[in-house]
């Protein structure tokens, strides 16, 4: 998939999907767009821990996101961000089993270090192949990029 920004050309390689982001009383939900250029953060909902209130807030957010070029998933939140291909320092995949979920690893810096730590949600599909072709992938070449299997129940 090829976008136009600005006259340039900007190829999507991945598109991370159902990732959520623990905080002290609420839970974020995140969708990652890997472009040949950037990180686009997709911020697409948020829900609180209460058991009365929890619910996956970000469905309708990454249907939006699915279709939309990187400029526009950026401009769906305030929230949303993008972090420069150049930045990215690692991303790392640890597979999900019957009883932990998947994790998310991106740390880049971008003037300070930064680091975002993403757990799989319910729906999300596995994503190993996905991380592990950006491993081979030459304009990450860079990246530190790592997935590690599950080996069992645990």
């Amino acid at each position: 998939m090829t976008d136009t920004r600005d006259g340039e050309d900007e190829t999507q390689i991945a598109h991370l999907s159902g990732w959520f982001r623990q905080r002290p009383t609420s839970m974020e939900y995140w969708e990652l767009l890997v472009t040949d250029e950037r990180l686009v953060w997709c911020f697409v909902g948020e829900s609180f821990k209460s058991m009365l209130l929890r619910a996956d807030m970000g469905e309708r957010g990454r249907k939006e996101i699915t279709d939309a070029t990187p400029d526009r998933a950026l401009s769906f939140s305030e929230r949303n961000f993008a972090v420069p291909l150049d930045s990215v320092r690692s991303i790392r995949l640890r597979e999900g089993t019957l009883f932990r979920r998947a994790k998310l690893t991106v740390s880049w810096t971008d003037g300070d270090a930064d680091e975002f730590e993403l757990s799989a949600t319910k729906t999300a599909d596995s994503q190993v192949e996905d991380v592990a072709a950006l491993e081979n992938d030459p304009r990450l070449s860079h990246v530190d990029v790592a997935v590690e299997t599950a080996d069992g129940l645990f």
